[in-house]
């Protein structure tokens, strides 16, 4: 590592066994200690550090805040760990032309403030926006609530500089609405989980905050009625803002964990309606007519702190079932929104064929389901059995025209399923890509492909 102590400062580099082991793991739990722990502070600092790897073949590691589920930021031993900690300015908001320009440091919950101060708002709000990052979301293509209406991280990046493998500087995308000149480089890039080029500036697109929001919670004793209630209210014209999904152990874990007042005994939707006030009432009435045939009770939020109170518990629901047993095995499957009934009955089925609990939130309106199997790592019987039961939903999911990761991407977690979805001839394009964009495999390697 001498090298590198001659391109950057001594404040921008760690080899110390405590910043080692804080920068080894993420959400996943996967732990590898990396060789080294580096801060840039500028482009120029990035593309010195990817010189440097790609001469002395060292791999480094693009990390963000280490909130992703599936291990994509956890580094190979001895690898050099990029954390962006020291690039979070907001270099630019455009409000005539509703774009932004961010370093990939920035915090999501931050520039969501920031909007919201001026009546504007950014769409992608994944449950760790308060402390995840821009330039993470960038590479997982974070989704969120909000997703079933206005779209994921990919539907708001214009375009991205991003530093490639050997120190070259990538621009890619455009600053304007429509742009078709030669391949769309930029939708590439995102959600490539790191291993293809080093983000470090990203132009997004905003959007005017509505002006009126309505949010609605409907409990169910049945679970599949819930998921028919979902589908019911899209087939009727209606499009929510959000429209997600507890199970009736989710909002148990939640209550033992951050007691809020609901219904330990049922399952539950929050359903939210944004866009002009006359039109959200009516589409309001609606919702609630659909959701009561389908036998819910429902009752609307009052004020903002009512609201604030729902989506607190929300977004409490991993951490509040992280308290329930020693390891959860999390996936994170999509469905057909007419296929979220049967499939929400196969888990349940599945979880009292097995003897394991299988705990169940997630988007329902586009049919993401967050699925954790709660085990214990320690048991190696009882984890064992757990595993198994992931390719079983995996199998499912399939089966049911999904795919077997909604928005935590691959990583490693999911990099020996990926053939089940994934045809060879599409894999070996995907192979030949990573090929082109990184010949010496540096980038974040082992990532992905199994």
């Amino acid at each position: 590592m001498k090298g590198l102590r001659e391109i950057l400062s001594g404040h921008q580099i760690s080899t110390e066994p405590e910043d080692l082991v804080c920068y080894g793991f993420d959400a996943s739990r996967i732990d590898r200690l990396p060789g080294a722990v580096l801060w840039p502070e500028s482009t120029d600092d990035v593309v010195a550090i990817s010189k440097y790897a790609g001469e002395e073949g060292i791999p480094i590691i693009p990390r963000g805040a280490g909130t992703g589920m599936t291990g994509g930021s956890v580094p190979e031993k001895g690898a050099m760990v990029i954390s962006f900690e020291r690039m979070r300015r907001v270099l630019e908001i455009d409000r005539e032309n509703l774009t932004m320009l961010v370093e990939p440091g920035v915090i999501n919950g931050y520039i969501q403030k920031e909007l919201g101060l001026e009546g504007y708002f950014y769409p992608p709000d994944p449950a760790s926006m308060n402390f995840c990052t821009l330039g993470g979301n960038v590479a997982e293509n974070a989704g969120g609530p909000r997703a079933l209406k206005y779209g994921v991280t990919r539907d708001y990046v214009l375009g991205l500089e991003a530093v490639l493998p050997d120190g070259r500087v990538l621009t890619t995308g455009v600053r304007t609405p429509k742009g078709v000149v030669g391949y769309d480089l930029t939708r590439l890039l995102v959600g490539s989980e790191g291993t293809l080029a080093t983000i470090t500036k990203i132009r997004l697109r905003f959007l005017p905050e509505p002006e009126s929001l309505v949010t609605l919670l409907a409990t169910f004793h049945d679970l599949s009625d819930a998921g028919r209630v979902v589908s019911d209210i899209i087939t009727s014209g209606i499009i929510p803002r959000a429209l997600e999904l507890m199970d009736r152990y989710a909002v148990q874990a939640v209550e033992e964990f951050r007691p809020s007042g609901l219904s330990t005994d049922t399952a539950l939707l929050i359903i939210e309606l944004d866009g002009n006030s006359a039109d959200v009432r009516r589409q309001a009435e609606k919702v609630l007519r659909i959701c009561e045939e389908g036998g819910a009770d429902v009752r609307m939020a009052e004020d903002i702190q009512a609201r604030e109170r729902l989506w607190e518990s929300r977004r409490a629901v991993s951490p509040a079932i992280n308290r329930i047993s020693p390891t959860k095995i999390n996936e994170d499957i999509v469905v057909p929104r007419t296929e979220m009934a049967g499939m929400l009955r196969f888990l349940e089925d599945l979880s009292e064929k097995s003897g394991i609990p299988i705990i169940n939130f997630g988007h329902a309106g586009d049919g993401n389901i967050h699925v954790n199997i709660m085990v214990n790592e320690d048991d190696r019987e009882n984890y064992s059995r757990g595993l198994a039961l992931v390719k079983e939903i995996f199998e499912e999911t399939l089966r049911r025209g999904g795919t077997i990761s909604g928005e935590h991407g691959v990583g490693l977690t999911k990099a020996d399923y990926i053939t089940m979805e994934i045809g060879q001839t599409a894999m070996d394009m995907m192979r030949g890509i990573k090929r082109l964009f990184d010949p010496k495999n540096i980038l974040n390697p082992g990532k992905i492909f199994p």
